[in-house]
């Protein structure tokens, strides 16, 4: 059995307790630091070298968002699980393109958030189709023209298979369902995925359905009946 490395990041010493209490008693999770402010978290994955970070959005003096930045900018960077209280947020859309596997509300059962460390620590990301459009949704103004701009010029690194791929990853289909709609085997759609992470220098597939909902390519797909 793999025991993943967890470390706890919140500023309420009630709230680190509480999740300790819980994600300690499972046999695969090994609480290995806890932190009350984002100020402290790099110090603290350097010394505990842990898979997992779960992170309060909400902090005092370095929030979240800049600790899961920073974080995420290292080539030995663990996946982030970010902690908040609410569903459309736009520290936590911000967060989910600095690189987090997803994110988890603080009301979550006890169950479902184990579930989602999970998920995280083995690479799946943590984020429904559905939650993604009500960020997306939440998040769009008048920054979207120069969002859509900048995405379109990126995704025009791909090529049309790569395309394909991103846009499958952004309805939030797995690598099995995409093998068996674009013909190919589940090695291929990994190594396709792990070429346009390269090319887009992105990390993870939260920030791949990001990028093409961004560039407007799951709308086109909509708007084409499919």
């Amino acid at each position: 059995m793999t025991v993943i490395r967890l470390l706890l990041v919140d500023d309420d010493p009630l709230v680190r307790a509480g999740l300790s209490f819980m994600m300690g008693g499972a046999d695969d999770i090994e609480i290995v630091g806890e932190a009350a402010d984002g100020g402290e978290v790099e110090a603290l994955v350097d010394r505990t070298r842990p898979d997992v970070v779960l992170m309060d959005i909400r902090m005092p003096a370095v929030d979240g968002l800049a600790a899961t930045e920073k974080l995420r900018g290292r080539k030995d960077a663990p996946q982030v699980v970010v902690l908040t209280t609410f569903h459309a947020d736009e520290q936590v859309l911000r967060a989910l393109r600095a690189g987090a596997g997803g994110f988890v509300l603080k009301d979550t059962p006890p169950v479902e958030i184990l579930e989602a460390v999970r998920r995280v620590a083995a690479g799946d990301p943590v984020l429904s189709p559905a939650v993604t459009r009500q960020l997306m949704a939440h998040a769009a103004g008048s920054a979207l023209d120069t969002r859509r701009s900048g995405a379109r010029d990126r995704i025009a690194a791909l090529n049309d298979r790569e395309r394909e791929v991103a846009v499958a990853v952004g309805q939030g289909r797995s690598n099995a369902d995409i093998a068996s709609e674009l013909f190919m085997s589940v090695a291929t759609v990994k190594t396709h995925v792990s070429r346009i992470l390269a090319k887009l220098d992105l990390n993870n597939r939260v920030q791949i359905a990001l990028l093409t909902y961004d560039a407007g390519l799951l709308e086109e797909l909509e708007g084409d009946g499919h």
